[in-house]
């Protein structure tokens, strides 16, 4: 434990790196990148200056691919996330690599997923080997990078197979409410027309195993699930057992409820409603009785999160495909949104649906559950941990109406503003649901930064409110 906690460096020093598996063909960059569909829309928008953004196994070709650009468009090209393309002015972003679909919140976006190979013989091969019946009624789901080729799939097994439904990818979120048997989840979207729903429907995944994957099967729990692996070129069907995963999360609900402190991990700075979010757990937590940190620590791992060893669990706000963080090796267990929700929450029930976006307990979507009456604490139903077999208190106490006495010696924030840059190293979140007081780091006593050996972490201390 203490090794995953500490190290003298030494590990980092000595390791070596791989070549991404992910790469692009070298001698293709520009069919790989799309370089036409994205000079197309550098040029239809207008914009002067251009944020590229790219994953790590992608890198090796960003100042090839910026170089590309501005000589095709003229226009100003930074290799920066979406965060940082504020702070230098970008009017838009170019994507790379894969990505979760999740909308952003203010600029225009462009995904590039890259277009890795697939065999679609060896897949249309493996599809009839996993279902021999014509007759069946199956969605094709497919990793982001494989997209292209699901047309010329369709076209495969389309003769063959009347019931098969092909999802297509959505950048953002669709006009409207969705149509009876729409499903629009994970940036996917298709249209279920058999009478029993989509419950009566397999899933077929064309992808390499992994959270994404996982994602899908938490929440399309109720069907039965297949995959194809580019990589190997292998079928199977997926023997993840998914009532024990889900009794594994039902779990951390138990823990959450267990929980005094609760720390907010910012794991998002780009997904639109993250703001929204935060101000939404911060008050469910306060109703709860219980004290909340916000942190942001960019990319959680064992060694920063055991810097806060007064949090009891943490909840992840992220994008759908990443909030299912494993914490069995953490110090303490990392929750999502949802699972606090059920945990806090006294009208919010498990219903067997398992959600993984956040912008689902927003109000007006499809999964929000207003909070209940606060009740008082002689009335309030005894509970008994499932854990440690001790009482704790479950229902909501009344929200707090102190507020802090006005001070001419403290400025309000603007409340505009979402981020303020700290450090190279370090950045922390605003939000107008703070405090709303302009505070230095480190000069206040209800924010505190911890130097960590593997980063900095930046925590405020939200309000609270005790348990009668």
């Amino acid at each position: 434990m203490a090794a995953a906690f500490s190290s003298d460096g030494e590990a980092a020093l000595r390791r070596e790196l791989r070549a991404a598996v992910a790469a692009a063909p070298r001698g293709d960059l520009d069919g790989f990148y799309e370089m036409g569909r994205a000079v197309a829309f550098v040029r239809d928008g207008g914009f002067r200056k251009v944020a590229l953004q790219f994953p790590d196994e992608l890198l090796a070709d960003a100042v090839e691919v910026a170089a590309r650009m501005e000589a095709a468009t003229g226009a100003e090209i930074c290799c920066v996330d979406e965060v940082a393309a504020e702070h230098v002015g970008a009017e838009a972003v170019l994507h790379y690599g894969p990505a979760c679909l999740s909308p952003c919140r203010k600029l225009p976006v462009l995904h590039i997923f890259g277009q890795q190979p697939l065999d679609v013989g060896r897949c249309t091969e493996a599809f009839r080997e996993l279902y021999p019946e014509r007759q069946s009624r199956v969605v094709v789901l497919s990793d982001v990078v494989y997209a292209h080729a699901m047309g010329e799939l369709e076209q495969q097994l389309r003769p063959e197979y009347p019931n098969i439904i092909f999802s297509r990818l959505v950048c953002g979120d669709l006009p409207g409410p969705a149509a009876p048997g729409e499903e629009r989840k994970f940036g996917r979207q298709f249209l279920v027309e058999a009478a029993g729903g989509l419950q009566d429907y397999a899933m077929f995944y064309v992808g390499a195993e992994g959270l994404a994957l996982t994602s899908f099967m938490l929440t399309w729990n109720r069907c039965p699930f297949s995959s194809f692996s580019p990589i190997t070129g292998c079928g199977r069907r997926e023997t993840l057992n998914v009532n024990r995963a889900l009794m594994r999360r039902l779990y951390l609900v138990e823990r959450a409820r267990d929980a005094s402190v609760v720390g907010i991990l910012v794991g998002t700075l780009g997904v639109a409603g993250y703001l929204t979010v935060l101000q939404h757990l911060r008050e469910l937590l306060c109703r709860a009785g219980k004290r909340s940190y916000t942190l942001a620590v960019g990319k959680p791992n064992p060694a920063k999160l055991a810097n806060f060893l007064e949090v009891d669990v943490f909840v992840l706000v992220a994008c759908a495909q990443n909030s299912l963080l494993d914490s069995s090796d953490f110090y303490r267990p990392v929750v999502t949104p949802y699972e606090l929700e059920l945990a806090c929450n006294p009208a919010h029930e498990w219903t067997g649906n398992y959600l993984t976006d956040f912008r689902d307990l927003l109000p007006g979507a499809c999964a929000h559950v207003e909070l209940p009456p606060a009740v008082p604490a002689a009335e309030a139903v005894p509970d008994v941990s499932l854990i440690t077999g001790k009482m704790r208190a479950t229902h909501l106490c009344d929200p707090p109406t102190s507020q802090l006495p006005p001070s001419t010696t403290l400025a309000c924030r603007d409340q505009t503003r979402a981020l303020a840059e700290i450090s190279p190293a370090a950045s922390f979140l605003e939000s107008r649901s703070w405090r709303g007081l302009e505070q230095q780091l480190g000069q206040t006593p209800v924010s505190k930064a911890v130097q960590g050996r593997r980063g900095i972490a930046i925590a405020y201390e939200d309000e609270g409110c005790e348990q009668p």
